[in-house]
């Protein structure tokens, strides 16, 4: 028997999940040479609606794509500048290779996965015909750390399973299952030709059955659910701890579920990016990178937007913006900054490295010297709660080799891993160190209401979703919604035809295959 709610969490060790738009990053990205990057032209024809996107992360590439859908489905004359202040596309997703050499396996230094219920990406990655990497055959042990000790191992097969039962009973993990596979069931109808086109998010979690999941913590929810709370504070926080920083007794249900669903978890080869580049050279979008959007104000005929950016000024019939708003420093009227409350986020350390040491070091986690601790160290906050030591670490895993005798590491951390903290748990043979800190994602509270979709006539919010769910995946449904949003308002039209509210004419050969905006 197979509990994908436990076993699966494996894998949900790389499924870090951060806003698209990270200020300061100096990485860089090698675009793809048919990718249109281009100054801001003076003077477009007046006749062409422009539409202006910030951010060319996963929200606003997609965001991109999903207008050159209509555009070539039905003939939409629009032309559309993508504006980021960074030099590189992709955003929440970003690699970085040991050495800076790029004949080693690139690391994911960002958002890691995506799952078969992300129908968006799962596509993108086929039409695209870029290479997935399959995580859940990966044969892991893992390993439970409080702070003071490692209170399970775990790993795959009968024996796991057998002392998974012992540990938790069936009713638990059995009952866990069940709850992620409700809310996927319901989720994949974002997918459907009858999909919701939602204003307010707070209605669609409504619509959605989910109120329930929002407004109550992930511990408060599986508890009234008969989950045993020893099995939501060890094996479910060691999800939430590692997919989002946030302990059980915080963050709300719906998220915690999505930290529990990863069957199918997979990444591209090469980097995940490299869906969002695609986004945007197959959208025949503007691409400005290096551009500083420095303020979004009414035109003087009120009837479009003015952009102004450090590579010129240009006004728009419509903006998306696809950026954390308060991250930006962007200047807007004062009636459309009041809708966003300032959001508070996860400040998270992601620590890279390479090391010789083929496991950690056993007495740092205070186990006997011929013990090989678990390569996937995940970590509860319950010994924290009793009066112990915080762990060190939200999660410590091994990533396979960079080359013969030598492994990656990621580790993720509310704190700096100073030199001397590597040294002790890695036995001294730490090899390579990269080193990041950025707000990572929200924090992610139960909530009763969340910032507006649309701030004002052509204003749109792509971020406005990610207190709901933050993911890559939800990024681009979240842009999809918009895009619809947008055609209708200024076209009469949608992604998928002249009217937004008639759809009744879209076929398909089978609905499970079937996902909206990409099929009509």
């Amino acid at each position: 028997m197979r509990y994908a709610a436990l076993l699966l969490l494996a894998t949900s060790v790389y499924a870090f999940e951060i806003p698209f738009f990270v200020p300061d990053f100096l990485k860089n990205h090698v675009l793809p040479p048919s990718t249109p990057i281009v100054e801001v032209k003076d003077d477009p024809p007046p006749t062409v609606p422009r539409i202006a996107i910030v951010g060319a992360g996963a929200g606003g590439s997609s965001a991109a794509f999903w207008i050159s859908k209509a555009k070539s489905r039905f003939g939409l004359d629009v032309e559309v500048d993508v504006y980021d202040r960074n030099n590189y596309i992709g955003g929440r997703s970003t690699v970085v290779h040991p050495y800076n050499d790029t004949t080693l396996p690139e690391l994911e230094l960002g958002a890691s996965i995506f799952v078969r219920a992300n129908k968006n990406l799962w596509r993108a990655s086929e039409e695209f015909n870029l290479t997935r990497r399959d995580f859940t055959e990966e044969n892991y042990v893992v390993g439970l750390w409080d702070g003071q000790d490692v209170r399970f191992t775990f790993e795959g097969g009968w024996w796991g399973t057998l002392k998974v039962l012992w540990r938790y009973g069936m009713t638990s993990p059995k009952r866990v299952q069940g709850i992620v596979a409700e809310m996927l069931k319901t989720y994949v109808g974002l997918y459907s030709k009858d999909t919701p086109k939602w204003n307010n998010i707070t209605r669609l979690s409504e619509k959605y059955g989910w109120t329930e999941l929002t407004a109550s913590s992930t511990m408060e929810y599986l508890v009234r659910k008969n989950v045993s709370p020893r099995y939501i504070s060890e094996l479910v926080e060691a999800a939430t701890r590692t997919n989002y920083g946030q302990n059980t007794d915080y963050i709300h249900a719906l998220e915690g579920m999505c930290s529990l669903a990863t069957d199918g978890a997979a990444g591209i080869s090469g980097g995940n990016y490299r869906i969002f580049e695609q986004f945007l050279q197959r959208s025949d979008a503007f691409v400005h990178l290096n551009a500083n959007v420095n303020s979004i104000l009414p035109s003087t005929d009120s009837k479009n937007w003015t952009v102004a950016t450090s590579k010129g000024t240009q006004d728009y019939a419509a903006v998306i913006l696809a950026a954390p708003f308060h991250f930006t420093d962007i200047t807007v009227p004062h009636s459309i900054s009041e809708q966003i409350s300032n959001h508070p986020y996860v400040h998270l350390h992601v620590t890279l490295l390479t090391t010789t040491s083929e496991y950690p070091n056993p007495a740092y986690f205070n186990l006997p010297s011929s013990s090989k601790p678990a390569r996937m160290m995940l970590t509860t906050y319950e010994g924290v709660r009793h009066g112990g030591l915080e762990p060190e670490f939200n999660s410590l895993s091994y990533h396979g080799l960079v080359r013969p005798g030598e492994w990656a590491v990621k580790i993720f951390s509310k704190s700096r891993i100073s030199d001397q903290l590597l040294d002790s748990i890695f036995n001294g043979q730490v090899q390579w160190v990269y080193r990041k800190e950025w707000d990572s994602y929200p924090k992610l509270p139960p909530m009763e209401s969340y910032p507006p979709v649309k701030l004002g006539q052509g204003f749109y919010y792509v971020n406005s979703f990610e207190p709901f769910i933050s993911t890559m995946e939800t990024e681009t449904l979240s842009s999809r919604n918009i895009v619809d949003l947008l055609l209708d308002d200024l076209f009469n039209a949608s992604i998928c035809g002249p009217q937004i509210t008639e759809l009744t004419n879209i076929t398909t050969t089978d609905k499970n295959d079937y996902v909206y905006g990409w099929d009509c």
